[in-house]
């Protein structure tokens, strides 16, 4: 029995049609060709490319150094909070029996690591070192000074809420006459720290919207100067998915080349300060130096630059794309 026309029609379709292993390997293989095809054009102009991802880097190696710089400062104060000290300004009759039992109460707390006992008499004569006084405190019949007790808190108690409520706790012993929290200068430190960090994340919005702008008209000089080209696509059939795939690519290289650009101006940034930064450190017995960018932090500035570098370009594509049509 002779088949039909319907079914020699089905024979020959499904012979042509393409399985679907076969269609995602051509999908891929289209893909790596164009991949490599757009590298190879940015490669045939070195020194044009190299000035846009220099650009691209430059603007990216800013507010990443910040960054970096920033988050020492941060390592380096963050002892500095749980170093911070308590004075109780003891009252003019206290005894010093009464004093040092008043110190040893309170060295038995968790949140005191230390306590120590400073009399009138030695803050007086500290007060005069400290200050060249000498000769107007001879004038006074009684010392003026008073007794104190410097409690270091506990490092595990070292934020600023827990110092704030050991110092209420300690001021309400009736020995107590005043309680200083030596902590007020950390807080503004941190506090300006704060203000740091706010404003390198401002001044990172506003260079990636630079380098949008940066990749996005270097893509528009791209698909003016290819226009023909285009054109003819267009006219045997080609969709526009097909045309924006190269550019894209372009954008992609162009993100990855300057986020590379990035972090090796980083990298030797920290390299030439970290010298100094180690004899500063140095003169005040500290063994600080200088931490580099880690995994992480490199990683997010490939990925935010490439980013970056596709969203120039998607923009850049899709509005002057549609202003190409043949005739």
């Amino acid at each position: 029995m002779k088949p039909s026309a319907d079914q020699l029609f089905e024979d020959v379709t499904s012979r042509d049609k393409p399985g679907i292993a076969t269609s995602i390997r051509t999908y891929f293989l289209r893909h790596a060709q164009v991949f490599f095809y757009s590298l190879g054009q940015l490669w045939r102009t070195p020194f044009a490319m190299l000035m846009t991802a220099a650009v691209i880097g430059i603007a990216l190696a800013l507010p990443t150094g910040m960054h970096v710089l920033l988050s020492n400062a941060q390592q380096l104060s963050g002892g500095w909070e749980g170093a911070a000290k308590i004075s109780l300004y003891l009252k003019q009759k206290t005894t010093e029996a009464q004093a040092k039992k008043l110190a040893n109460k309170i060295h038995k707390l968790d949140e005191v690591a230390e306590v120590e006992y400073i009399s009138s008499e030695k803050g007086l004569e500290e007060f005069k070192q400290r200050t060249g006084y000498d000769t107007a405190l001879k004038a006074l019949d009684d010392n003026p000074i008073p007794a104190t007790l410097v409690v270091t808190p506990d490092l595990r108690f070292n934020n600023a809420e827990q110092l704030e409520a050991l110092a209420k706790q300690l001021g309400k012993y009736k020995q107590v006459d005043l309680v200083q929290l030596d902590s007020e200068w950390v807080q503004r430190l941190f506090a300006i720290m704060d203000i740091v960090s706010q404003g390198i994340v401002i001044l990172g919005i506003m260079l990636s919207i630079g380098v949008l702008l940066v990749v996005g008209n270097t893509i528009r000089l791209a698909i003016q100067n290819r226009r023909d080209e285009i054109v003819i696509v267009k006219l045997i059939g080609g969709t526009d998915a097909f045309i924006r795939r190269p550019f894209l690519y372009t954008g992609f290289w162009y993100g990855f080349i300057g986020g590379f650009i990035a972090i090796v101006l980083v990298f030797l940034s920290l390299y030439l300060m970290s010298g100094p930064v180690e004899d500063l450190a140095g003169l005040y017995q500290s063994q600080f130096a200088l931490h580099k960018m880690d995994f992480g932090t490199i990683i997010t500035i490939l990925v935010l630059s490439i980013g970056l570098g596709l969203s120039g370009s998607w923009i850049a594509v899709g509005r002057h794309l549609r202003e190409i049509e043949p005739r």
